[in-house]
């Protein structure tokens, strides 16, 4: 690994996607994350809400964030927010932001903010 890429510091961006069919005010997602060593604790998020944090990779590259969603509407899904080893050069292209969308069907990837994928369908 290039020495250059332990200080980078990578932004994971999570967006509720999720249908605004709930009361005004109403959080229609429910987001825990964490790693092995830092718990970022639970976020309710509304329709449309962007939880953004921060990351550097670690010496050994193992640096990972984890995250529960869980919608209201009775799905829930863990996925992997950041893998150093997966991410380190796929979440560059962007302003070193890993994207992610919650959305009806599962939880999208992007690496550029114009092409998704669905990486955790519900």
């Amino acid at each position: 690994m290039n020495g250059d890429m332990m200080f980078i510091n990578y932004h994971i961006h999570i967006a509720n996607n999720l249908p605004n069919d709930l009361p005004s005010g109403t959080p229609s997602l429910n987001l825990h994350c964490k790693s092995a060593n830092k718990d970022i604790g639970w976020k309710s998020m509304l329709p449309g809400d962007d939880y953004t944090f921060d990351t550097k990779i670690n010496v050994f590259r193992t640096t990972l964030f984890f995250c529960y969603a869980q919608w209201v509407e009775g799905k829930q899904q863990h996925f992997n927010a950041f893998d150093a080893k997966r991410d380190e050069r796929r979440c560059r292209t962007h302003d070193n932001s890993c994207l992610w969308s919650v959305r009806n069907d599962g939880i999208y990837f992007s690496d550029d903010n114009v092409h998704w994928v669905n990486s955790y369908p519900w």
